[in-house]
């Protein structure tokens, strides 16, 4: 029975830590060869950030899915959601800054 609640006890501290992520940069980098700047990759930032409860397809899992979510939100409306969270449970500011913007700029082009 113990070794039962460690284990519970372990997995649902690594669910948890993983859903807080790590730093606010990601290490991969793209470069947008229409204006030659270097942007973080976002891709990357959703698997490290939103994959934990939104799937690593983005397919949904604890949390809705998002492969489709730039069929119902705007960029904007995503970027609110990142910054600010919801009242249905999304935690705001996981991913800020720079990182928010390429995602949300990423998830609206999901249709």
């Amino acid at each position: 029975m113990k070794k039962k609640w460690l284990a519970t006890l372990v997995f649902g501290s690594a669910l948890m830590l993983g859903a807080c992520g790590g730093d606010d940069s990601a290490t991969d980098k793209e470069t947008d060869t229409n204006t030659g700047e270097t942007t973080e990759a976002a891709e990357t930032v959703a698997q490290q950030r939103c994959a934990t409860c939104h799937g690593g397809q983005l397919q949904g899992a604890s949390a809705p899915a998002l492969d489709k979510i730039g069929a119902k939100y705007s960029e904007e409306e995503i970027l609110n959601i990142i910054e600010n969270g919801t009242d249905k449970g999304m935690p705001g500011g996981l991913v800020q800054g720079e990182d928010a913007k390429a995602l949300a700029a990423w998830l609206a082009e999901k249709k």
